[in-house]
């Protein structure tokens, strides 16, 4: 049996998606770099969003039981690390002060979390709902039978 996630849970998932993202985009509008700089760690946290996405993705339909292909789970696994990695090197050469460094990849980090969470809950609602559904057809059938 599987429960729908708490609405709790879901609204603070949403919560830490929002604050993460919508904190590293603040932050780097108000920063004092090029705008291909700035354009770079945009696309590291977009990259890093699918990949995450897409990693749990792979993970949560393997251990269901849903055919993954080797490769896609790989590619899953290689672009979340890569993500992250281009952005540990973009801020190891970058010219900012630690503090901002560490502003980055913190949102960066909340981002990846939440987006997972996110992802995670959307999956386990429409499980749930699945599962309602088939429990109630199954009482009318019951019901209809008598």
């Amino acid at each position: 049996m599987n429960q729908k996630p708490s609405n709790a849970f879901i609204g603070a998932s949403w919560v830490a998606l929002l604050a993460g993202a919508v904190s590293y985009n603040i932050g780097l509008w108000n920063a004092n770099m090029l705008l291909n700089e700035k354009g770079y760690y945009f696309t590291v946290l977009m990259y890093g969003l699918f990949a995450a996405v897409s990693l749990q993705k792979a993970v949560r339909d393997d251990l269901e039981g849903i055919p993954v292909t080797g490769i896609y789970y790989g590619i899953s696994w290689f672009s979340t690390v890569l993500a992250i990695l281009l952005l540990v090197i973009g801020l190891w050469n970058a010219d900012l002060e630690r503090s901002e460094k560490g502003f980055y990849g913190m949102a960066f980090t909340l981002s990846l979390f939440a987006a997972v969470a996110v992802q995670k809950n959307i999956r386990d609602g429409q499980k749930a709902k699945r599962e309602t559904e088939k429990n109630s057809e199954d009482v009318n059938l019951f019901n209809v039978n008598k």
